[in-house]
């Protein structure tokens, strides 16, 4: 599903003495089946982006176009519940919105809610489980007496059952340990790509907006600067700089490795596993070459 912000302008307590913009003459398309990563720094209007990709909140100038589904600035939208089923959210700490008794009736609940019968959605529910990776079991358990992490694939799980076309990711690895980022990050590629997904990642990991996005967008004081490939993106250092924004970490690296050795390896590594790969092929022509 294709979404497309024109124009869009966003205020918060608008028309009041506590008055706060957020958001000013955003432009971005969000083509369907891309998996586009949104950065910046906190208060940069990411998350006001976010909330926009399921009319969570309604712009105050412009235009969002979420599929055929038009939202605009001053006519009031009706009937968004298939919005907002068509695009889910995984907002920061799923976890805390998990509720109730079993974890079962907890994955069962938005597709329920939806008019979804519930043999249907107690089928999705026990096919999440298994694709997240959960134990054997759990179904009949509380989400509270699981691990942390086995109680955010169980929170994902909820958003997946009712089957959205477009996957909304807000900064889902905060909390994790290393590993744990990893693995989750790795399974939402992995569902990207077999669902078929729109996938959109706000973060701000830099890492992660390069190993998984195939495109990027910069928000800047509420703004939308650029958005472009990951290679040309994080490749301008200049531009990072310009919005407070570091590449990551294996361009870094790169860049240090070529400066000390004077080497260049060529195209920039987004990943560390790429990074390790063209110095291995850099020392080997150079080598060759003494």
């Amino acid at each position: 599903m294709e979404i497309l912000l024109k124009g869009v302008g966003y205020s918060y307590a608008e028309d009041t003495p506590f008055e706060k913009r957020a958001l000013t003459d955003v432009n971005l398309h969000i083509p369907s089946g891309s998996y586009t990563a949104i950065i910046g720094h906190t208060g940069s209007g990411k998350s006001t982006v976010l909330q926009h990709l399921n009319a969570l909140l309604k712009p105050t100038e412009g235009v969002v176009m979420i599929g055929d589904r038009k939202i605009e600035a001053g006519v009031k939208a009706k009937d968004l519940r298939n919005v907002r089923r068509q695009v889910g959210i995984v907002f920061q700490f799923p976890e805390q919105q998990l509720f109730d008794e079993t974890v079962l009736k907890d994955i069962m609940f938005g597709p329920l809610n939806f008019g979804v019968p519930e043999k249907e959605a107690e089928r999705r529910a026990r096919e999440l489980v298994v694709q997240l990776g959960l134990p054997d079991g759990v179904l009949e358990k509380s989400p509270f007496d699981l691990s942390g992490g086995q109680m955010r694939r169980v929170a994902i799980a909820g958003v997946l059952a009712m089957e959205p076309e477009v996957l909304v990711l807000d900064e889902p690895t905060a909390g994790l340990d290393p590993r744990g980022r990893r693995e989750i990050m790795d399974l939402f590629h992995e569902l990207h790509i077999t669902k078929n997904l729109t996938t959109v990642l706000v973060t701000h990991s830099m890492e992660d907006a390069a190993r998984y996005a195939d495109r990027v967008a910069i928000m800047h004081k509420g703004h939308c600067m650029v958005t472009g490939e990951p290679k040309a993106i994080f490749s301008n250092e200049e531009q990072l700089q310009d919005y407070s924004l570091q590449p990551p970490r294996s361009v870094r690296l790169q860049r240090d490795f070529e400066e000390r050795t004077g080497l260049k390896l060529g195209e920039i590594s987004l990943t560390e596993e790429v990074l390790a790969k063209n110095i291995a092929l850099a020392m080997a022509e150079g080598s060759r070459s003494l």
